[in-house]
């Protein structure tokens, strides 16, 4: 398995003695009725904790049920008494579980925001972990040693730690996995049917999404072809790419900085004006799903799985189309002046928030130590894919004991995401670069985009920089969010009316005023004070 170490707790018996339970008795303690100190794993007698988590629909109700945390248990003497919720209602289960102080001990794949951990911090509700971290927690001490620059972003900005990230480094700076979220699928088979080029233009791009509409591709003698969709939404599968051509281009959170340290908003630029233009003659040409505004992952999922796309957005194609060689990834365009340009998202693997302990957990050395756990190298693997050795489904790695290190196994055609959700624990973990090849072999999945950024992507992305994961104070997040919560809804409205009805040249100077009636300006002030803070 994966430790070498097991060392019994011989404080651990005398410690319930002396709170009047017996050496005896093989029933699961309850966590708050122990303050146990000095520990080492395995405990000798069993001890509860209660946790909350979130889980896929895909995964087994009970967490327990997950092999991951079958030998954790095994390994720590822990069990883990769980609420768990699907991903879909657990931040509003979160959120009830807080405000009425019904706490659990602690929140694992907690989903919290900066703003949630410095207002449940300032609420008491969750405790600062910096000094467990120093006294208890020798793995993530080890990770942040290794790359101090996590321990600065964890920091608060009144210079506490209040929870444990998930870390996940797959490449570095322009070459990051997570660069460009949205990549563009076109169906390569079609184009050969019809004896069309890979577009490099974005006016070689609407022809093709023309014949796409019209030549019949899929041979079915039906005009049941969708030349382009995607999925009306910031993220993986919103058709932001496409507007790389025309400026500075577009991310999810509107957010480019120039190579001269300026911090911009995207959706105010005039390239942005130029791309929705762009978009609305493709509209206008029926070329873009009728659905593409309103539809959610599934139907996404199940109209790229019957090949009905010619061109769509995602992460990984394994996931809509399936992993063959119908579709392939399309080049950056160049634009009507000849500009080509890849925008970079502000996205790293790095999630703040990812797990906090609650005040109302009276074993706090034991908690951290198990949370300690989760940051051993083989483990935090485990913890973002999956496991080995399960004999009731798929597993995602081999386990080679003689050099301690999981193997990925082949996919087989599954999609990966989907295996994913089924056995990970989500965090949270630390995975450093320098664990592949050692600890494990880099997902196919992984490596072959990480391939397709560097060969096709990265020589054409001209930013520098992107925005950092800068820890504002609760008054900035205050400020921030307020402006948000209507700047970007109402960025999103205007781009999908334009896209579909036009305009966007008549309301261009309305709309802009109206940008700045929400805050922009304010919220350029912020953004950019955040950014040079981060720079020193």
């Amino acid at each position: 398995m994966k430790k070498t170490k097991k060392v019994a707790a011989v404080t651990l018996a005398a410690l319930l003695v002396a709170s009047g339970c017996s050496n005896n008795s093989k029933s699961e303690t309850a966590s708050k009725e122990y303050n146990l100190k000095d520990i080492s794993f395995p405990l000798e007698e069993k001890v509860t904790l209660n946790f909350m988590t979130q889980s896929s629909p895909l995964a087994p109700k009970d967490p327990n049920e997950k092999l991951i945390y079958q030998r954790l248990e095994e390994e720590t003497g822990v069990n883990i008494k769980w609420k768990n919720y699907t991903s879909d209602v657990f931040i509003e289960k979160r959120n009830l579980a807080m405000a009425s102080g019904d706490l659990p001990d602690a929140v694992l794949d907690a989903a919290y925001s900066d703003y949630d951990l410095l207002k449940l911090a300032k609420d008491g509700a969750i405790v600062p972990v910096e000094d467990l971290i120093e006294e208890h927690m020798p793995n993530l001490k080890k990770v942040l040693e290794a790359a101090p620059e996590y321990k600065a972003m964890m920091t608060a900005p009144d210079g506490h730690i209040y929870s444990f990230p998930w870390i996940e480094e797959l490449g570095s700076g322009k070459e990051s996995i997570h660069s460009v979220d949205d990549f563009p699928w076109i169906n390569v088979e079609w184009l050969n049917k019809l004896g069309l080029e890979m577009p490099k233009t974005t006016e070689e791009l609407k022809k093709v999404l023309i014949a796409f509409k019209t030549q019949d591709p899929n041979g079915n003698g039906k005009a049941d072809e969708i030349p382009m969709s995607f999925i009306n939404k910031s993220g993986g599968e919103d058709l932001a790419f496409l507007l790389g051509s025309f400026g500075l281009g577009e991310n999810w959170d509107h957010t480019v900085v120039t190579n001269d340290g300026k911090v911009t908003f995207t959706a105010a630029d005039e390239g942005y004006r130029e791309g929705i233009k762009f978009l609305n003659e493709l509209h206008k040409e029926g070329l873009i799903d009728v659905e593409a505004f309103e539809q959610d992952w599934n139907t996404y999922v199940a109209k790229g799985k019957d090949n009905r796309y010619g061109l769509y957005f995602t992460w990984d194609k394994a996931n809509i189309t399936g992993m063959n060689d119908k579709y392939d990834l399309m080049p950056p365009l160049a634009g009507p002046d000849g500009h080509v340009n890849v925008t970079r998202t502000n996205g790293m693997g790095f999630d703040r928030g990812r797990m906090v302990i609650t005040s109302a957990n009276k074993n706090l050395e034991l908690t951290a130590k198990w949370i300690d756990e989760l940051y051993d190298p083989v483990q935090s693997v485990q913890n973002n894919w999956g496991t080995y050795g399960d004999e009731k489904q798929q597993n995602i790695f081999e386990y080679d004991e003689e050099a301690n290190m999981l193997k990925h196994l082949p996919l087989e055609g599954t999609a990966p995401v989907e295996l994913r959700q089924k056995t990970n624990i989500g965090g949270p973990l630390a995975i450093l670069d320098e664990y592949y090849g050692k600890v494990t072999t880099k997902p196919d999945d992984a490596a072959w985009r990480l391939g397709l950024m560097k060969e096709v992507m990265v020589p054409h992305m001209k930013a520098e920089n992107i925005y950092p994961k800068v820890f504002f104070s609760i008054e900035d997040l205050d400020r921030l969010s307020a402006i948000e919560t209507d700047l970007f809804a109402y960025v999103m409205r205007k781009r999908a009316e334009w896209i579909q009805n036009g305009k966007v040249e008549q309301e261009w100077s309305s709309y802009l005023k109206e940008l700045d009636r929400l805050g922009l300006k304010e919220w350029l002030k912020i953004k950019q004070s955040g950014y040079d803070r981060n720079q020193k």
